[in-house]
């Protein structure tokens, strides 16, 4: 990742939280603490951020709180067509005229390519999604209710009584920060809260997510295994990566990265 990126990346969440520990920057940006640590030093001069013991804070304390995790524009530009074409495979299990919930991501905001010509009431919490539905799809569109986290594009509310428990769905498609033996793993409180009122509206829950999310970890559990029905993910997957989803019981869709390039290739010429 580029250093202007980072610095990006650096200062949104120092804007969204007190204070952002060096750890956490490691986490966003995948860099080393070496060069997180330079980063800082480097802000620090600038006067864009306050260098703090152990990490850093803003200059001017953020009015609102935002959720831990990179924003919505940087995510969509990572393993973009791993996510495109596991996206593919997920509405190949779509039928039309079933209720399905999208679940704000930038995998499964790639769903909405292969929706358009689909026939069937969509609830989501993604204004993206939403937005690209209406626009060029005849899909009935449900919205959550809540607060609008900018930096995500999501609507999140930790309220019980809200249209989430009105919407029944067959399956469920989410993305995760991290997947592992313990289950699906998410790095905000408040995101665990509300994703989870969504997966008790569907009766089978598919998780969409590239093959590096197999490596990454989070200090909270969002569901185990033996709640997933399908994992799609794309052809970096390792072996005992597969073993440990055949041994939950949970069926594994891989997609063929490579064709899919192929054949988008073939459909720009």
């Amino acid at each position: 990742m580029h250093e202007k990126e980072r610095h990006r990346i650096i200062l949104s969440a120092v804007q969204e939280k007190p204070v952002v520990t060096v750890q956490e920057m490691v986490d966003l940006t995948d860099s080393s603490e070496a060069t997180i640590r330079r980063d800082i030093a480097a802000l620090h001069v600038q006067k864009r951020l306050r260098r703090v013991r152990g990490g850093a804070e803003a200059i001017t304390p953020p009015q609102f709180i935002g959720l831990a995790g990179r924003p919505f524009s940087v995510n969509e530009t990572i393993n973009a067509s791993q996510k495109r074409a596991i996206a593919r495979e997920a509405v190949e299990l779509c039928t039309d005229g079933e209720p399905i919930i999208v679940n704000g991501g930038t995998t499964t905001f790639q769903m909405v390519h292969f929706l358009t010509g689909r026939r069937m009431p969509i609830f989501t919490n993604s204004f993206p999604i939403a937005e690209h539905l209406l626009k060029h799809s005849k899909n009935t569109v449900m919205l959550s209710g809540g607060t609008i986290y900018r930096e995500q594009n999501i609507i999140l509310s930790p309220f019980d009584n809200d249209v989430t428990r009105n919407f029944y769905a067959r399956r469920m498609f989410m993305g995760a920060q991290g997947l592992g033996p313990l289950g699906l793993m998410e790095g905000d409180p408040l995101l665990i809260q509300a994703e989870q009122k969504l997966i008790d509206q569907a009766d089978e829950l598919v998780v969409l997510v590239d093959s590096s999310k197999f490596r990454k970890r989070s200090s909270l559990i969002l569901c185990g295994l033996s709640r997933i029905a399908t994992v799609i993910t794309d052809d970096g997957i390792e072996d005992r990566e597969a073993k440990m989803l055949e041994t939950a019981g949970v069926t594994l869709i891989v997609a063929r990265t490579t064709l899919g390039n192929k054949e988008e290739s073939s459909l720009q010429a």
